[in-house]
């Protein structure tokens, strides 16, 4: 399918943030791709390389592990304007221990290694913007690697929200207490118990 970049939440993302010229995404051309991703689709399976990042131009991927007995853990949402890989599967040249896969019909970008390498070698803003982005994307690792060791049921459930308000309505309850690491029972009772909070906040005003 044709699609015009000029005109791609992609295209803005990066000329907004890392302030990436029109002229520079022409040189970059050979290095992305759109492409549609239908519901369930696997773009990353464990034990395959990983070879691209993938940018959600419209739709919703997320990133999982299974375990001994077929159990999903859910690792990661990507929702519109995020950017979702196995960093360390490139990186080190490994198969990745990881899924990922869209859970709505999706417009997909996928980015090979070689954009991020010329567009920082063309653009000082735009390698400033890619370090700035690890940092920030060790922080968010960092962030959520305590909240299942130390935060309550609660407190993962109100960083959820933080970080992804416009999911609620999208993804199945089983699938956020997945990415909470507790039950859907668990996650039922957390809801419940905001949710009288708030009526009682109501009645205080």
């Amino acid at each position: 399918m044709e699609f015009n970049w000029r005109e791609s939440n992609f295209f803005k993302y990066y000329s907004e943030k890392a302030e990436l010229s029109e002229e520079v995404f022409e040189q970059l051309g050979p290095y992305f791709s759109f492409r549609e991703i239908s519901h369930n689709q696997y773009l990353l399976s464990a034990g395959e390389l990983s070879r691209y990042a993938f940018f959600v131009e419209s739709g919703l991927l997320l990133s999982f592990s299974l375990d001994e007995k077929g159990g999903e853990h859910i690792l990661q949402f990507a929702p519109e304007n995020w950017i979702i890989s196995d960093r360390a599967s490139q990186y080190f040249n490994k198969p990745t221990d990881f899924f990922i896969k869209a859970i709505e019909p999706s417009m997909i970008v996928f980015i090979q290694p070689e954009f991020m390498e010329k567009a920082s070698q063309l653009s000082h803003s735009f390698a400033c913007f890619m370090e700035s982005s690890l940092q920030r994307n060790i922080h968010i690792q960092q962030q959520r690697i305590n909240s299942l060791l130390a935060m309550s049921a609660k407190e993962r459930y109100l960083l959820f929200m933080d970080m992804y308000p416009s999911l609620l309505q999208r993804v199945p309850q089983w699938m956020i207490a997945s990415y909470l690491g507790i039950t859907p029972e668990s996650l039922s009772r957390v809801r419940r118990e905001l949710l009288l909070e708030q009526g009682i906040k109501k009645k205080t005003q």
